[in-house]
């Protein structure tokens, strides 16, 4: 079966979205642990602050989440994604056999 245009939209808009997602976290991590903006660093603007040991706890676990989801995102689709059955018949001296079942 072959995927429709709007089926390849949504994964190709899903896989930018973890990317996005992914580099948003991993950002919060460098702020939770090294209290280091990257987007800041590239883009420039913002000031330096003082960050609360609680809000950079939470940078911190977001920005493991982030790692975690890099590692774990499906980046590609099984080619087929459905499945197929076969019965395989058992054929053999006597297994057709009456007297072969036992109450």
């Amino acid at each position: 079966m072959e995927r429709t245009d709007a089926d390849r939209l949504k994964a190709v808009l899903a896989k930018m979205m973890a990317v996005l997602a992914i580099i948003g976290a991993i950002n919060w991590g460098l702020i939770g642990f090294f209290n280091w903006n990257l987007v800041e660093a590239i883009f420039g603007g913002g000031s330096r602050e003082v960050t609360s040991a609680l809000a950079r706890l939470i940078y911190s676990v977001v920005g493991l989440a982030g790692v975690a989801l890099a590692l774990t995102f499906p980046w590609r689709r099984p080619l087929e994604t459905t499945t197929t059955t076969t019965t395989t018949r058992i054929t053999g001296a006597g297994s057709n056999r009456r007297s072969d079942v036992r109450a």
